[in-house]
């Protein structure tokens, strides 16, 4: 699917007022970021950067997109010329993909000329919120699945509850950088590489005259791989005991039952129940499965009821993103810099201000950059914040604190491309994964708590938080009855 149209009306006008004025080469620097965690939580996964440095390189504009857009009466011909020989010669700063990032924290800058990098705010929006927002939704599910040493295992299953075919795919991979390890939709395990799994449906069991007839003929059928729906008509009263039965009959051929799976009801109670009857039959290997609308509180809940539930089947919550403030990454896309001058962006609201200027991101932590995260700082481009610096956390003024003298600093973006072209190879997905899974282990302890998370301090290097005060109190309006509004343009 070309990503070419992938653009709201605006950015295309924006940029033909631009080509009109004389502006259009003007350098700009724009930062991409979000302005709260998602889900009232404590962090988010960095995700969709590989496929937003794709679009970029891949992005152009063919004949039937030009004439599409000059049916539409808006455009002369001197700005559709301009399309015709576009491409992307930017340059993109950016936290590795499944870096632990917070809100605020530009997850990737992008500087060009203004026309370029106004073009292009649509689609990585697109594409790095959409993908932030799984990931993180997959990393929340399996942090509870693996809460105090439990090791059950979680499988996305929710192609057909996402949004369309290409949203499938960006769920799967997105779930998969969270830490996701498996799927059932075969499309993204043929392109990305994700081992695939699946069971049976309860039509399955209904096509047969009885549950046990339609038990046996799927482990006549699949004798290696068999796991068997268990709720159809009665969980514990008949499901399970069916399953028993299929299982001693692999055995005596020299097969083994893989699982069973729970669809409905109350799951922490029938695990328990299903475990138990497993056991005494002689079957501890049997791995139980679940599913059924699962998130992570769910499956708080049931560990907590001390549930014996091996794997976890996610489906619609995850894929969907869905979950309190879930649904959509605030994510924004704003101009920091034009022609080598900070600009900002004020408002009532303070929480939509923005951060002027090119910005660096510098990750404090303990022992070498391999122990905890200790504190986050935004700094001027040409800053090196050092241990004992003075810090400032913009979500209130007046509260500040020093950088740890023993701390260790490292810059946490690198440039990923430059004039169009990547910097490095893209990096495999099961890298990306791995990565994502280490920097979780990486934070501070209560960051990853479903209620009332630690807040990670992403704080303002000293220069900078002047920098932001001096603008704002420029170009801010004065007050009520001090005269006409105007502040100096910045």
């Amino acid at each position: 699917m070309s990503l070419s149209l992938l653009l709201d009306l605006y950015e295309l006008t924006m940029v033909a007022g631009y080509q009109r004025y004389g502006m259009l080469d003007q350098h700009a620097v724009f930062d991409l970021y979000f302005r709260h965690n998602p889900y009232h939580g404590g962090y988010a996964v960095f995700a969709g950067l590989e496929p937003a440095l794709e679009y970029l390189e891949d992005l152009r504009f063919d004949p039937e997109d030009i004439a599409y857009l000059a049916t539409l009466g808006l455009f002369d011909e001197e700005f559709l010329n301009f399309l015709r020989e576009f491409q992307f010669r930017g340059t993109v700063t950016a936290a590795r993909e499944g870096e632990i990032v917070f809100a605020g924290e530009p997850l990737l800058s992008v500087e060009g000329s203004l026309g370029e990098v106004q073009l292009v705010e649509t689609a990585l929006l697109n594409l790095i919120n959409f993908q932030t927002l799984v990931a993180t939704k997959a990393a929340r599910i399996v942090g509870e699945a693996t809460h105090g040493g439990q090791e059950s295992e979680i499988v996305e299953f929710g192609a057909r509850r996402a949004q369309g075919p290409d949203g499938a795919l960006g769920a799967t991979r997105a779930a998969y950088v969270g830490g996701v390890r498996s799927t059932s939709h075969l499309a993204a395990g043929r392109r990305m590489g994700i081992p695939v799994v699946g069971t049976q449906a309860h039509s399955w069991v209904m096509a047969f005259p009885s549950e046990l007839e339609a038990f046996r003929a799927y482990a006549a059928t699949f004798p290696d791989h068999c796991v068997l729906l268990v709720d159809t008509y009665d969980t514990l009263r008949s499901g399970v005991p069916n399953s028993i039965t299929v299982a001693r009959e692999l055995s005596e051929t020299g097969y083994a039952l893989r699982g069973i799976r729970l669809d409905s009801g109350d799951l922490a109670y029938l695990s328990r129940e299903a475990r138990r009857l497993l056991d005494e039959a002689g079957f501890p290997d049997v791995k139980i499965l679940a599913s059924n609308e699962l998130d992570e509180h769910i499956i708080e809940s049931v560990r907590k009821e001390e549930g014996r539930i091996d794997v976890y089947g996610i489906g619609t919550r995850l894929v969907t993103a869905a979950g309190r403030a879930g649904g959509a990454l605030n994510g924004v896309y704003k101009l920091v810099e034009l022609d080598g001058l900070p600009r900002i962006k004020i408002s009532s609201d303070r929480a939509k201000s923005t951060i002027p200027g090119c910005k660096k991101i510098w990750r404090v932590s303990r022992n070498g950059g391999n122990d905890r995260f200790e504190m986050d700082v935004l700094a001027g481009f040409a800053e090196t914040p050092r241990p004992g610096d003075l810090v400032f956390d913009p979500s209130n003024p007046l509260r500040h604190t020093r950088i740890p003298r023993t701390a260790q600093i490292r810059d946490l973006r690198t440039v990923v491309m430059k004039h169009g072209d990547r910097t490095q190879p893209e990096r495999p997905l099961e890298e990306i994964a791995d990565y994502s899974r280490q920097r979780l282990s990486q934070l501070p302890d209560g960051c990853r708590r479903l209620l009332n998370p630690h807040m990670y301090r992403v704080t303002l290097s000293q220069s900078l938080n002047e920098r932001r005060a001096r603008m704002i109190e420029e170009i801010a309006p004065p007050a009520e009855n001090d005269g006409p509004a105007g502040g100096k343009e910045l």
